[in-house]
This record gives structure tokens, sequence and C-alpha cells, in this order.
């Protein structure tokens, strides 16, 4: 290991695992996935190599968006199991050299939320300012909207409280009031959540769309845009100037980057709320400054179509945007997003899903894994009768809602996939029983197969932790091509995201460090390797070795 390796925190140096606790395993036959269910499958996620995992809301919810709507954030949802469970699961990662990371969703709470019960009584309660509450736009009582600000979910976002004779706003659904980050005891309180988890082991945060924390003071009307769409969904027929990313943000991000780097090695990772895919500037939240998140998602990769080229331009418009100091994050799929199995697969989903596996470990940046992606699992074009995610119930058939990326993971070819002993609260994919852990265990040509090696080396070769990165000067159409560099190690990464085979040139004398096509030889000679259609190489010099 080189200075800069050991220096650097491990959430730089290291690879997060995302599960969705509903779907991952299912210990008491519920059909709901539990922290013990979790518990009971640390092993393949140790063998898989990943640092850290990262669990989406545990908290008590009556989930009207399955989670993401808290009602109480000390405590586990007893779906999942409860505090004594969470204390075991930790204790269970750390046997094992991982870390855990929740999601903390702090922009709203559930309306059945005591904060909310009591915020709605009446005017002069005690937490009668934590939440958004106006007047509606002709005085008291329900006499319209206070502004134009719309729901993410659809429709619009004030609704009506006769108790109080006054509107509350959600920026999701009805069910999720917006919290007041402008009142002192709301910082107070996020603080006290933050305390609590870390207290109990938690290594880090996910924070769900921080950048809607703070609206401006005075909740004026976002100006309009010439969207037609805005008739129908009237969220994005505005501009969002007054509803997210306020000049003062640092009223919430000070008090958080604070609390957390108190204790060492914890971080905070950020998620922006951005309708204009505009990602890059999530950069402005992350860095070393105080009031700064550690790190922020961008989701242009989430958004980009299977192409060298535009991979190309998403890597140098998030790196620029970050600057040289900028430490990146990199996102193939998540709970919100289709997968990229089936966003990019096709006919050649394997081979498409190890050449972004190499991609995602060997980029400098810190590398997010959603659960399944490690077996290239598709999402599940589910009926609508079956759907349950509140965003497909609503704006189906333009919208088939996120249940699709969240279905049950595939441990086996059994009935339930291995997930559940009872019916999983989603079908499980239909592909299966072809398609899971234990077929892909002992294959090398698996995704499974690709992870393991590729996240292993990652562990072993420094460069691709923490060195420097330069990609090819122009784009190409067909290979996306990096080098990166530590001292005197290079490591030379070939991509060819064409069917076609493609010659390129190699920095030097090479030696192959992995490629994704282990029948195959492969000659490093005359200055240039033919890479085979949707092939895979990472090469290294023999400082790298």
């Amino acid at each position: 290991m080189t200075a800069r390796s050991t220096t650097l925190p491990w959430w730089k140096r290291g690879v997060v695992y995302q599960i969705y606790p509903r779907s991952f395993m299912d210990a008491d036959g519920d059909g709901i996935g539990d922290l013990q269910g979790i518990i009971d499958r640390l092993d393949h996620l140790a063998a898989l190599g990943v640092d850290a995992i990262w669990l989406s809301p545990i908290q008590p919810s009556p989930d009207a968006d399955f989670g993401y709507d808290i009602s109480d954030y000390c405590d586990v949802h007893p779906n999942y199991g409860c505090l004594e469970t969470f204390d075991a699961l930790v204790a269970g990662c750390r046997e094992r050299g991982l870390r855990v990371v929740l999601d903390g969703v702090f922009n709203h709470s559930s309306d059945k939320h005591a904060w909310f019960l009591e915020s709605r009584q009446d005017r002069d309660n005690p937490k009668a300012d934590w939440y958004l509450w106006r007047d509606g736009a002709g005085g008291r009582g329900p006499t319209g909207a206070p502004n134009n600000w719309a729901s993410t979910f659809g429709g619009g976002g004030w609704e009506y409280v006769p108790e109080r004779e006054q509107y509350f706003f959600h920026s999701f659904l009805k069910q999720q009031p917006d919290l007041n980050w402008r009142n002192p005891d709301v910082v107070d309180a996020v603080e006290a959540v933050l305390r609590f988890w870390m207290d109990r082991g938690v290594d880090g945060f996910r924070l769900d769309v921080f950048n809607a924390y703070l609206k401006h003071p005075d909740l004026p009307s976002n100006p309009r845009t010439w969207n037609p769409a805005g008739l129908l969904y009237p969220y994005i027929g505005q501009k969002h100037l007054h509803d997210r990313d306020q000049a003062d943000m640092s009223i919430a991000l000070e008090m958080m980057r604070r609390t957390v780097d108190e204790q060492p090695g914890r971080f905070l990772v950020g998620e922006t709320l951005d309708e204009d895919r505009r990602y890059r500037e999530a950069a402005r939240y992350a860095g070393d400054d105080a009031d700064q998140l550690h790190l922020a998602f961008n989701f242009y990769l989430l958004r980009s179509r299977w192409s060298a080229e535009v991979f190309h331009k998403a890597i140098t418009t998030w790196t620029a945007a970050l600057g040289p100091q900028g430490w990146p994050t990199w996102v193939l799929s998540n709970h919100d997003f289709p997968r990229h199995a089936s966003r990019w697969g096709g006919r050649w989903a394997d081979a498409r899903c190890r050449l972004a596996a190499i991609m995602a470990m060997t980029l400098r940046g810190t590398p997010f894994l959603y659960y399944g992606e490690e077996i290239g699992m598709a999402e599940h074009k589910l009926p609508r009768g079956l759907i349950q995610d509140p965003v497909g119930q609503r704006f189906w058939p333009i919208h088939r809602g996120r249940d699709g990326c969240r279905t049950p993971m595939q441990w086996d070819a059994g009935p339930a996939a291995g997930f559940s002993t009872g019916e999983p609260w989603l079908p499980v994919h239909p592909d299966h029983a072809t398609r899971n852990v234990a077929a892909q265990q002992d294959d090398p040509s698996s995704v499974l197969s690709t992870y393991k090696a590729i996240i292993a080396l990652r562990k072993h070769l420094p460069v691709l932790q923490v060195g420097d990165m330069a990609l090819t000067e122009s784009p190409h159409s067909a290979v996306l091509a990096y080098t990166r560099s530590l001292g005197d190690a290079r490591v030379q990464v070939l991509l060819n995201m064409s069917p076609k085979a493609q010659r390129w040139p190699i920095g030097g004398e090479r030696k192959l460090l992995y490629g994704t096509h282990p029948e195959r030889p492969v000659v490093l000679e005359g200055g240039e390797v033919t890479l085979a259609p949707h092939e895979g190489l990472v090469l290294g010099n023999e400082a790298t070795l």
C-alpha cells in the first residue's frame, strides 16, 4: 500500500453495496425481507468483496412510499426486526470487515410521525412551525394553494388541514409533509437522530433529496416554463428556483457535516432532486469544506444510452464539475431507476454487465452497487394489477413505477428464488431459475465472477483505489479507454462497447491483469491489442504488479 492509499478514508477507497431491505432476504417467511435475512447473507457480501452496505430506510413507516415516509426516526420497522436485530447486524458486519450506512430521509417525514401529528393540531403548539404551513392564497381557510409549487409525484404540492385552517407543503405524496429546516428545533432534532444511529455503530448516511431541505423563506411561486407536458404534470412545468437549492443550504449541511466528522471514518453522501438531469450541479455540494457533504451522487450514467462516446462525456462532465480535488461517485442502478441490465442489455446483456462492472470498479471514485447488480438482475415488467409503487399506480402506463427494480434478490432456482419460504411481496423475476447466485457461483464467465474478480483487483492495487485518471483525449465510438496512475504504476482499461472487434494501442509493455473473456488468449505484442466484441481488458505495467 502507498502512503496515499492508507491516508485516504475508507469511503474513498471502498465499494458500497446498496440493499433494499424489503427485497434482499426474508428470514421469517412473511414475504418481506428483514434484517435477520441480511445477517444470514453477509457471507455473500464478504465474498463479493464490498466494503460497506447501505440500507434503504429501515425505520417504522406506514409504507405509503415504502419506507421513505418515516414515522419514527429512532426505531426499526417491525417488518424488519427491532433495534437489537440491528445491533446484531452491525456486529455481524464488523466481524466481516463491513461498514454500515443508513438512508437519511430528512426532507420530509410521514404524516403519521408524532412531530406532524402535534404540528397539525393548531397554530400555537410547540411544533407548530416544524413543517411548512401557510394560509391559502385568499387568506385563512381553504382559499386555494399558497403558491404554484407542485409535487414530484404529480399534482399540486399543498394539502389543506381544517384543524389549522392552513395548507402544508409536500414535495412528494401528501402523506410526506416537508420539514421546515429554517426552524432551529428541526435542525437540532435531526442532529439527535444522526447521533442516535452513529452511537449504534452507523458509519455514514445517504441523504435523500437533500438539496430540497430549504425553501425560499417567503415561499414565492416558481416561474413557469414552456413545457407543454406541464399541463398534465405541473412539476415539470416550472423552474424550481424557490423550492430547492437555496443559497443558505449551510443551515443544514454545516450541522450534518460537523456532527458526522466528530467520529472519524463517518461520511455523508447526498442525492440531489433534479428533474432537469443536470446532475453535474451536484458537485457544488460535495467537498472538504465544513458546510458541504463528503460525496454527492451523479446519475448521468443512469440516464445514458450504451455508447463509449456517451459514457466518455458522462465521465468527463462529472469529473470536470468536481475539479481535480473532488471525489466522484459512480452509480449504474438504484431503487428509483430501471436496472442497467435491462437499460443496456438486449442480446448482449451479460457481456455489457461485465463491461459495466469493470468500468464502475476502475474509474477514479467510489462505486455504489445495487443489490442483484452482481448477477445481472433484470428489470421485471410487472402487470398493472401487481404494481404497488404509488408512482406507477398514478402514471401507468407512461411510467410503470419503481417496483420493477425492487423485486426479490435471486439467490437460487427455488420457487421464490431462495428469497423467502412464503409469498414474496413482489413477484420474483421469471428468469430466476437460471439467473441466480447459486448458478453463477462457480462459472468463471458469469457476471458474478467478473464482479468478484474486479473488486478483488481493486482491493489489491492501490492505483485503482486512489490513482489519478486520464481518459483518452478524444471520445471513441466503440472503445472507452482510460489510464490510472500512481507513482510508477500504470493501469490501462480498455472497454470495447461494440459488437465488432477493435484494434487499440497499448502504452509500452503491459501484462494482462483481468479480461472478460477468460477462454480467449490475449496477445499483447506490437504495441496494440485486438479487443473481441464486448471485451474488457485491464492491463498493467511492471510497477503495478
